[in-house]
């Protein structure tokens, strides 16, 4: 049901206490079994770093690891301090997570390569601006976390400085990586709008509310349809969206996902984003909703592209869904973060407590593979978002 539609019949408070035992059982499972776990055999106290997944006998050996799993790692251990997990567990693995990422991850030219073996031997040497957007939001957090001087403000000050040296488009916007510059992407940039805005809560450097102003002019602008307020993915050198279906694709996730960071920027004293984070919520539950959970992807003419349904669209429903409930107090959108809550808890339904599954097919059936660890990261953001919102209902 559309959170424009009129809600079930059952009453504001029903809903809501439904929500509150929602979010009990979801904030149980994180940090009695999600945290424990993952602290333990997610990350390899031999030669250090995070693990790519795991599965009930423990982690899948010898993977290669991307950055961008070990930044979310580090971000999601540091994150867990703030939500009630073992604050000295949390400073601990976001140190050493730290240590192994800073050690073997970074290039000469003040950016991060994309993929290293599990004994820091480099396997690829690109730069993508998605890896980089996440080790900046991991440097905030930890930045929360630790405080420890200025080492890691400093290093996102360099990174920063890297983006604009290596990536900054003449225009608007960022290139999507060294050297894979096109197509340019909307995803990357929505991580680094995340990535700013965090450091503007951290810190008092003018230059990531710069940085912020940017992303959201170039997705007011040109990631979002004028004509149907769509979030689009794939653009030209000229942030025209691609020929074919490439350039039609609608993501319900990344609808959710925009809409919240249009919130969390308004909230942050940005103007003009509020509505068309309201359209972008309006279209991912509209449209992109089949059988209790969000899909992969659809077309621009609404209609289902890959039927799919991974777990991280559920998470970014449930954060936009949260957040539009505490700054509308429209009971709507309490109802639809009480139906996101629900369909994420069918993904952590598993053998082993603290695992998860990623890929529902449209059978109904979870495709039977390892928990990946880059599912974290949005797990422990859509159940802190919800905590967050609940305080305001």
């Amino acid at each position: 049901m559309p959170p424009t539609e009129a809600a079930s019949s059952a009453s504001a408070a029903e809903v809501l206490a439904t929500l509150k035992r929602e979010h009990q059982l979801l904030r149980r499972w994180l940090l009695n079994d999600a945290y424990p776990l993952w602290a333990t055999q997610g990350y390899d106290r031999l030669r250090g770093g995070f693990e790519e997944s795991l599965t009930g006998a423990g982690p899948s050996a010898h993977q290669p690891r991307r950055a961008r799993v070990q930044a979310r790692q580090i971000y999601s251990f540091a994150r867990g301090a703030s939500l009630g997990w073992n604050s000295d567990e949390a400073r601990r693995l976001a140190t050493q997570g730290l240590k192994y990422f800073l050690a073997y991850y970074r290039r000469s030219d003040g950016l991060f390569r994309t993929l290293v073996a599990p004994d820091g031997k480099p396997l690829d040497e690109r730069a993508f601006l998605y890896d980089q957007a996440f080790v900046l939001l991991a440097l905030a957090e930890s930045e929360r976390l630790l405080r420890p001087g200025p080492e890691l403000v400093d290093a996102a000050r360099a990174l920063r400085s890297a983006l604009y040296r290596h990536l900054k488009r003449p225009g608007a916007g960022f290139s999507s990586g060294v050297p894979d510059a096109l197509p340019l992407l909307s995803n990357p940039h929505m991580h680094l709008l995340e990535a700013a805005l965090s450091w503007m809560s951290v810190g008092n450097d003018a230059e990531w509310r710069t940085l912020a102003d940017e992303i959201v002019t170039l997705a007011l602008g040109r990631f979002i349809d004028a004509g149907s307020g769509a979030l689009r993915e794939n653009f030209d050198e000229h942030w025209v969206p691609l020929a074919g279906s490439a350039g039609r694709i609608v993501e319900p996730g990344h609808q959710f996902e925009w809409a919240w960071l249009l919130l969390c920027w308004a909230r942050a004293g940005g103007a003009g984003s509020s509505q068309a984070a309201a359209t972008l919520v309006q279209i991912g539950e509209t449209h992109g909703i089949r059988d209790g959970v969000a899909v992969n992807a659809l077309l621009d003419d609404f209609s289902i592209h890959d039927a799919e349904a991974r777990l991280w669209p559920q998470t970014e429903r449930l954060k936009a869904a949260a957040l539009m409930a505490a700054t509308t107090q429209d009971p709507r959108y309490w109802s639809m973060a009480a139906r996101a809550a629900q369909g994420l808890r069918r993904y952590l339904d598993t053998e082993v407590p603290g695992l998860w599954h990623d890929r529902l097919k449209p059978d109904g059936q979870f495709v039977q593979q390892s928990a990946p660890a880059s599912s974290f990261y949005h797990i422990v953001c859509a159940i802190a978002e919800l905590g967050a919102a609940l305080e305001h209902a």
